[in-house]
């Protein structure tokens, strides 16, 4: 038995084995019986680091240096990948991220919902790894995030900066000159934004003292080449219009060019009124033959290329015949409804976000779906007892609720329910998991699939379908 040593805060530690991955970029290792979790690490290195935040049996250190590396490092090719904290494992090879992406899913699987690991099926990777998003914000800052060009040391002067938050700093942003994770054109359009302002010492936000006008860059793109640009200004001023009107001129290919005016503290947009500047204020999209109308505020799965085969697995999992009723949860704008639409007898919809049914209702018209209907409020308060009454019970449900899962009055319901299927979809496996072992009450697990919609993140997208049991299985059980 090794017997275990105790370390300190400040304290130089080497031959750490990094064993795991853990959140934010963190590897995690051991060394006589003691745990660490140290940043810039992946599985299979061996290190020296030094300790910054001690607790009860594990510590957070910083990387000192790679003693040994791992076999599944690779050099990230983003040049800000040691400050931007986005993707954290462009430094791990794409099939050993798919690796460890499937292995934490069936730990998770086997340690909450008590799931065998014979029922994964293996991990579906993205087609692309880099230029898969369709949606990127960026952020204006007055101070840039300290790196060796972005201080000058005889002025003692912060520059202004156009990009993302580092993760721990809320006021000031790292400056981006090229981001790997959205085509071309959003970084051709970031870097013109910037210039000019830059140019014209327009001022950018204050995250301290809430002053400046520019605030926001937002940039969405779709498979089918729209391109919706959102510019949030914290004031009105003669210069927005000016902006606005040379973007327009700049970037003809834009469908949709908006603007915001947020006075607010914050940066959420979701109360905020998007005014249009030219083109839509809306943007299209086409997955496995459905096409797709959504707003500003709208949410679409993230990877629009990976999309469709996301889809089509849930879809095939659902195993949707003509005569049967298939509820969707957590709808958004119709994504998975319309797609169930196209097999079921009809489909109903459910999702908090009101301007998210709004679409859902107009995309079942341009589909020509006449066999959906769709309801918008709480889901607590929607998918009641009653309501299964009146709209007829559901022979299968399709449930992609948020990272935080399902409320258990929710899953009471679909246990009362009692469809014959569940195709459950989650960002989250281990909220996913948890819902499952309440689920286990009259269900079973037949497969789950891990798809990857995040290359070169921690973050895993995983699908699950559970059957009904027997009844007899269930006195057995009992």
């Amino acid at each position: 038995m090794i017997e275990s040593v105790e370390f300190k805060k400040g304290q130089v530690v080497d031959k750490i084995d990094i064993l795991d991955t853990g959140e934010k970029g963190f590897g995690v290792g051991k060394k006589d019986g003691y745990v660490f979790f140290v940043e810039d690490t992946v599985p299979g290195d061996q290190v020296t680091a030094q300790i910054f935040k001690k607790k009860s049996g594990y510590a957070e250190a910083k990387l000192v240096s790679i003693d040994v590396p791992s076999q599944i490092r690779t050099t990230p090719p983003c040049q800000h990948f040691d400050y931007c904290g986005g993707c954290v494992w462009q430094n791990i090879k794409y099939e050993a991220q798919l690796d460890l992406k499937e292995q934490r899913v069936k730990s998770v699987m086997k340690k909450i919902a008590q799931e065998d690991e014979s029922k994964s099926i293996p991990i579906l990777g993205s087609p692309a790894h880099f230029e898969y998003r369709n949606k990127m914000d960026y952020a204006f800052c007055n101070k840039a995030y300290i790196t060796s060009n972005s201080f000058d040391k005889k002025t003692a002067k912060y520059t202004p900066a156009l990009g993302f938050h580092v993760s721990g700093v809320f006021d000031k942003v790292l400056p981006i000159e090229h981001c790997y994770l959205q085509s071309g054109i959003g970084n051709e359009i970031r870097n013109f934004v910037g210039q000019f302002c830059t140019e014209n010492n327009i001022s950018y936000y204050d995250f301290r003292e809430h002053t400046g006008l520019m605030r926001n860059l937002v940039i969405r793109n779709t498979s089918i080449n729209e391109l919706m640009v959102t510019i949030v200004f914290g004031y009105e001023d003669d210069f927005n219009m000016q902006l606005m009107e040379l973007v327009k001129k700049e970037f003809p290919q834009i469908t949709s060019l908006l603007y915001v005016i947020n006075t607010k503290v914050n940066d959420a947009l979701y109360d905020q009124t998007f005014i249009p500047y030219n083109g839509n204020n809306y943007l299209m999209e086409e997955v496995n033959g459905i096409k797709y109308k959504f707003g500003p505020r709208s949410f679409f799965q993230t990877n629009l290329i990976q999309v469709g085969n996301l889809f089509k697995v849930a879809i095939d999992m659902a195993d949707i015949q003509p005569d049967e009723v298939v509820y969707d949860l957590y709808t958004g704008v119709g994504t998975l409804a319309l797609q169930a639409a196209k097999k079921a007898k009809s489909v109903i919809g459910i999702e908090l976000i009101e301007e998210a049914i709004s679409y859902a209702k107009e995309n079942a018209e341009l589909n020509q779906l006449n066999n959906t209907q769709f309801f918008s409020g709480d889901m607590r308060k929607i998918l009641t007892s009653d309501f299964v009454k009146q709209h007829g019970r559901p022979d299968v449900i399709i449930t992609d609720p948020a990272r935080a899962g399902m409320d258990t009055p929710v899953i009471d319901v679909i246990l009362e329910a009692e469809p014959n299927r569940i195709v459950y979809i989650s960002c989250n496996p281990a909220t996913q998991a948890r819902d499952i072992a309440l689920l286990k009450a009259k269900y079973t697990v037949v497969k789950y699939q891990p798809v990857d919609m995040f290359p070169h993140t921690y973050h895993i997208e995983n699908i699950a379908l559970l059957v009904k049991t027997p009844k007899s299985e269930i006195s057995e059980n009992n």
